[in-house]
């Protein structure tokens, strides 16, 4: 049987204790089901209210300054999706073409 990864430390080592499931590596214990209802309800758009999904590839929709760098990602560089998260700054984590990996705010992205 093969359970998903853990969504606190994306550990494969997961086992199942009754309806819950288990990361031996860092402790965190949740119910599947509740995890994908939640996933679902989360909805993050881009600069033209079109919905985004992790694999989506996106290009920036304006020249963004990296923080602690003199690094400035001009409008139009592609980038890839691998994680959305649920906060209020930076939703998307991002392989960002040239630049690296990186945490982006959705509303400086559109969908390609």
């Amino acid at each position: 049987m093969s359970y998903p990864p853990c969504p606190k430390c994306q550990s494969e080592y997961v086992y199942q204790d009754q309806t819950n499931l288990l990361c031996p590596k860092c402790g965190h214990e949740w119910n599947p089901e509740e995890v994908a209802t939640e996933q679902e309800s989360m909805a993050v758009k881009d600069a033209n209210g079109t919905l985004l999904a992790e694999g989506d590839k996106v290009t920036l929709a304006k020249d963004l300054k990296v923080k602690s760098s003199s690094l400035v990602l001009k409008i139009g560089t592609k980038a890839v999706i691998r994680r959305i998260f649920d906060k209020k700054d930076h939703q998307l984590d991002c392989r960002v073409d040239g630049a690296g990996e990186m945490m982006v705010t959705a509303k400086f992205v559109k969908k390609a």
